[in-house]
Order: C-alpha cells, then structure tokens, then sequence
C-alpha cells in the first residue's frame, strides 16, 4: 500500500463531513419557495459533543451566514453557560437547525422551517457524530421530531418534563425574545433547568 492511499479513521470521518456540509451548502431543494433565496447556514464536525437541533435560521443569520448570530444566540449561550468562541467551536458544538435555510417571515414571526431538510440531511449528519454526548431540541418542531411522539400536549410540558428523555435528549424553549412572556411565567426554567442544563455542558467542555 502506498503511504498516500493510507487514511487514519479519523481523516476519512473528517472528509466524509467536509463532503457532506458540502453537499449541504450546494442544496437547493427548496428553492422554490424561499422568497430571500437559498443560504443553507449550519455547521458541525466529526468530533462534535453537543449537538444543537434548532429551528431555522433567522433573517440575520441569513445574512450573515452564521449559526446563531442573532438576539437568540446570545440568550442561548447565556444559558448554556459558554462564550461564543466554545459556541463556535465545532468540535465542540454541532449547530444543525431543523431547516438549513431562512424561511421568510409570516403574520406572526418567521415562517416554519421547511419540512424538506430534516429528512433529507439529519441522519447523514447525526451519522458522522459518533462522539455525541447529548442532543439539545430547540422548540416545537425539533421536540415532535426526534421524540416521536413521546412530547407532551404542550411545549411547557415537554420542557418541564425534561428528565423524562435525558441522558440523549434535553428539550429547551426557543431563546428568542419573543419568549421574554413564558420565561417570566415559569420561573422553575432558570431556577431548575438552566444549572442542569449548565452543568451538563460543563462536564463536556471541561472534559
């Protein structure tokens, strides 16, 4: 065997994900109906250990093309306990929204992420995570999701049930501001959840 057609595990796994997030930036499925146009914004790596399943990207992080880079991103990281080098570190965290791409807006917020992308791309992706600690579900569409059918009636209800799906799962509400009312109405949020969910993180970005 010649020395360059050998590849240690962990570079064929690092070419395969740089393949794959490839792939992911080129897609254009939903093309048709994205009024802003097509931007697919997530980002992960082989050795990631938190995955972080959100909702879609807001038409900042359209423009910007960065995970997160918005109001939200920073409450969100106010509760995960972490700066914004350790967010961005991704062999740290793996920022894979529901869908990849700026829906546009509706009559009351943001438009739903398209329905396309999870089934599509999220096993090819949670496939290459093979040193995941923990999956982080943000929201309702990420919750129905990956607990099928093991959500409660509400949202509140699946977060205030959160021990129910630990060690894989831990499901949060959407950081947004537009949350500012149910924060202030269940206080048992940042008084039990956030130190778990903090500690959680902790453990994994210390160790």
């Amino acid at each position: 065997m010649a020395a360059q057609d050998f590849v240690t595990p962990s570079h064929h796994r690092n070419r395969l994900m740089k393949e794959l997030l490839s792939d992911i930036r080129s897609c254009t499925i939903c093309k048709p109906y994205l009024e802003h146009g097509v931007n697919p914004v997530m980002s992960a790596h082989p050795s990631s250990r938190i995955a972080i399943i959100g909702q879609a990207p807001g038409r900042i992080v359209h423009e910007t093309g960065i995970p997160w880079d918005d109001k939200s991103g920073e409450r969100l990281r106010e509760w995960l306990g972490v700066e914004a080098d350790q967010f961005y570190n991704d062999q740290l965290f793996a920022l894979v929204p529901m869908g990849f791409c700026y829906p546009g807006k509706g009559k009351s917020g943001d438009l739903p992420p398209r329905p396309e992308c999870a089934p599509k791309w999220h096993p090819l992706v949670l496939d290459q995570l093979r040193q995941l600690d923990i999956v982080i579900l943000i929201g309702n569409y990420a919750q129905k999701y990956y607990l099928q059918g093991k959500e409660k009636a509400t949202l509140t209800e699946t977060v205030r049930n959160y021990t129910t799906y630990l060690p894989k799962y831990l499901p949060l509400p959407h950081p947004s501001p537009r949350n500012n009312i149910w924060l202030k109405k269940n206080p048992w949020f940042g008084e039990e959840l956030i130190p778990e969910l903090q500690a959680r993180v902790r453990a994994v970005v210390e160790g």
